[in-house]
């Protein structure tokens, strides 16, 4: 059972729940009346966002972080950025690993390319580099950075550690380059939501099935949307702390700004075991705790889950699936849009159904979130006297680092998992974003990875190939691997078994691990593959703003996989304008050619040309303009590409979701609401104004809006910008842009962080 409060609540003593509008009863159990402002600061949340806030106001948060940590698609913009902007060395350590481009298979020498860049960036700054298949970004943090109380930042969605008593946060480039430019990460101090666990869960069930039955209560409703999941109770005890991390790590799929967890003995043996015994401290609620709204799980009551494509929160228990097979796989296919916008792909659920009973193609258990030591053990386990068979299914495990790999070669894990016909790949994430093991067209894979967004796994719709991916738990992906691919609950299997305790070893780090940190080397210089890039120039924004309408996309929500796919696009994450090429390719592919055309508009606006010249239909438009702003001068006025999604951003902290936009032209976005707070802070960090709109959108692609000082906005009341649609006729539409930072509203000025840091740096 996962049960939403309906507001605020009390949580008194770590284990009696009041609902706020019961207020009176704290009394009754603490001799002391409620003081909600009092109560607020005893979450766990207020007193570690509180340590490492160095502002005087805890309403307006400015954050410095302990530590930072970035992959091999995300730290060659950010180092870049950051040099650009003035960056000497390191201030804090700054780990970067290399799990997502470390296939080397696309593109030639530039994946390789990009490590040799980290590792010279390591050197030259004084960082800690990772080299590639020794451990995917968040385990080893979880083996080597994370403590309770401590604070860390990562341009990576999936950046948790909240099951160690660290609240970790998942973001675009951006406020990375901040931090290493000794600046701040600025936000509203966010609702914390306590997630009450009781119980103890089910022989069978794994983080994965917990994790899902939380998601699917609440993402669509936006329950902990941008708010700090706490999560506490008794049943945090029944969990190991292994288990706990599995669970903590697919918080990001409910949207929230970042998790912690009341730690116990077992975190403190897990930090032991890691060397690492300094780091633990005992975190929990204070006696009286008020919370913004608590979500009640009997992890008892949980079953095997499964998140059916596209969306994390498609979430049905695996036996419920199993009993309504048609019924649900039909729904699935005449509801996802997709699909229904694609009947030529040809794709399907329902002809998997054999015999009654789901088939799948493909099992994955791999990450941050498949890939830990007891997961696969429990996997193995399963498997120890099965077969998958010899026909179409397959399974593939990817341990989460070499540790981790070294342990299950003692225990005799892999011997079981390969004797079973699985086969074992180093540590990759891979899996989770669409780089290896992509399924067969029509196939539908299940794994234990983090999304399932539509070509997460590799598959190219606009080449009329589309697979799709189920979410599940190691424990049932072996379940079904033992039954030949055939669906199957992990309960069917469940017995006594105990994983044994895991035993750490970390002399693979100390043989390669790169421990530069508070030790740059003189003289050392940045080795620069062909594809590394420097950003290009981006113009400061005017006091009058011309927007081209260049995509409209009406689906609910528009994720950062859509915006700037993954997969093998990640090879050019070094490369601004080779990566901008692929910008909305897989939803709209027309939208990078009518970027690049107003963009040429505005470069020769900026070069001092008449942009009619190459646009004569912008005579009319500033014909049009006149009427409405007799004022407007068009070489003063700037030109730029728009986006209108209805709700934007759903999905990874990668940044260049906006900066590709920015690239070729982008100048802002209109949307119902941001998904995600990462996604609108990288729109902003990139220079586009973040523009959002309650009406309908009354204009179509090709169409031009013009917004008088629309720089001035920014200090005024952003609640209502006039814009003006232009076309047949003129129609009037209402703009708003929700609160901004001081710095945000100097960034989108400067026309983006870069220029904002440059223009610091020129009045020092």
């Amino acid at each position: 059972m996962v049960k939403l409060y309906d507001g605020g609540v009390y949580l008194v003593g770590g284990n009696k729940i009041v609902e706020e509008k019961d207020a009176a009863k704290v009394q009754e159990l603490t001799g002391q009346a409620a003081n909600k402002a009092e109560a607020k600061k005893g979450t766990i949340a207020y007193s570690i966002l509180s340590a490492h806030n160095v502002s005087d106001n805890m309403d307006k948060l400015r954050i410095k972080f302990d530590a930072m940590t970035s992959h091999d698609i995300t730290f060659v913009g950010i180092v870049q950025t950051a040099k650009a902007s003035g960056m000497e060395r390191f201030p804090i350590p700054y780990v970067l690993t290399n799990c997502h481009n470390s296939l080397c298979a696309v593109g030639g020498t530039i994946n390789e390319d990009d490590h040799v860049f980290g590792l010279s960036a390591a050197k030259k700054y004084g960082g800690i580099y990772v080299p590639p298949h020794m451990a995917v970004i968040h385990q080893y943090m979880r083996e080597t950075m994370a403590g309770c109380g401590r604070m860390i930042l990562g341009s990576d969605s999936h950046t948790r550690y909240g099951a160690l008593g660290t609240m970790a946060v998942g973001e675009g480039g951006g406020e990375l380059v901040k931090q290493l430019l000794c600046d701040t990460y600025d936000i509203a101090y966010p609702g914390v939501v306590a997630i009450y666990l009781d119980g103890k869960p089910q022989p069978g069930v794994g983080p994965q099935d917990i994790a899902l039955a939380i998601i699917g209560a609440v993402f669509k409703n936006g329950y902990v949307k941008n708010k700090v999941m706490e999560f506490v109770g008794p049943g945090v005890a029944s969990m190991h702390t292994d288990y706990r991390n599995g669970v903590d790590v697919m918080t990001t799929e409910t949207t929230c700004l970042s998790s912690i967890w009341r730690t116990d003995e077992d975190t403190k043996q897990f930090l032991t075991m890691h060397g690492r015994p300094d780091a633990y401290k005992e975190l929990n609620p204070a006696d009286v705790a008020y919370y913004d709204g608590m979500v009640y799980v009997d992890l008892s009551t949980v079953k095997p889950m499964i998140a059916l494509p596209f969306h994390p929160s498609h979430t049905y228990e695996i036996d419920e699936l199993n009993a309504n097979l048609g019924d649900i796989l039909r729904e699935v296919e005449k509801t996802e849009q997709l699909i229904a916008d694609n009947p030529q792909l040809g794709f399907s659920l329902t002809d998997k159904i054999v015999d009654g009973k789901l088939q799948v193609q493909q099992g994955i258990i791999a990450g941050c979130a498949g890939g830990t030591y007891s997961n696969i053990m429990e996997a193995a386990h399963i498997l120890r006297n099965a077969h998958l068979g010899q026909d179409e299914f397959t399974l593939s495990v990817y341990p989460s680092s070499i540790p981790v790999y070294m342990d299950l070669v003692k225990k005799g894990a892999f011997t079981q998992l390969l004797t079973a016909g699985a086969v074992i790949k180093t540590a990759f994430c891979g899996p989770c974003f669409g780089a290896g093991d992509t399924p067969a067209n029509n196939a539908l894979s299940i794994r234990h990875t983090t999304r399932n967004f539509p070509n997460r796994e590799g598959s190219k719709p606009g080449n009329g190939q589309l697979a799709a991916v189920a979410l599940m738990d190691a424990r049932s992906i072996a379940a079904s691997a033992a039954n030949g691919g055939v669906l199957t609950p992990a309960t069917d299997f469940a017995d006594d078994y105990v994983v044994p305790e895991y035993e750490y070893d970390d002399s693979s780090y100390r043989a390669r691990v790169y421990q530069g940190y508070n030790a740059p080397v003189d003289g050392a210089e940045l080795v620069y593959g062909p594809n590394i890039k420097d950003w290009p120039e981006m113009s400061p924004l005017a006091d009058n703003i011309l927007l081209k309408v260049c995509t409209k996309i009406m689906d609910d929500v528009t994720t950062t996989d859509e915006l700037i796919p993954s997969g093998e696009t990640s090879s050019y994450r070094s490369n601004p304008l080779g990566l901008a090429e692929f910008t909305l390719s897989r939803r709209d592919p027309e939208y990078v050619g009518r970027s690049k055309v107003v963009d040429k508009l505005e470069k020769a606006r900026v070069a001092g040309k008449d942009p009619v010249e190459l646009e004569p239909e912008l005579s009319k438009i500033y014909a049009q303009i006149k009427e409405i702003d007799p004022s407007m001068v068009p070489a003063e006025t700037e030109i730029g590409s728009m986006i209108y999604c209805v709700k934007p951003g759903d999905g990874s902290a990668r940044e260049q979701a906006a900066s590709c936009q920015r690239v070729i032209g982008g100048l802002a976005n209109i949307c119902r609401e941001y998904a995600t707070k990462r996604y609108r802070s990288n729109v902003m960090n990139w220079g586009m104004l973040p523009f959002q709109m309650k009406d309908e959108p009354n204009f179509e692609i090709g169409d031009y809006i013009y917004i008088p000082n629309a720089k001035a906005a920014l200090d005024g009341d952003m609640n209502d910008i006039k814009a003006y649609v232009l076309g047949d006729t003129v129609k009037e539409i209402s703009l708003y842009i929700a609160d901004m930072t001081e710095d945000e509203k100097k960034i989108v000025k400067a026309g983006c962080l870069i220029n904002y840091n440059r223009n610091r740096n020129k009045d020092k």
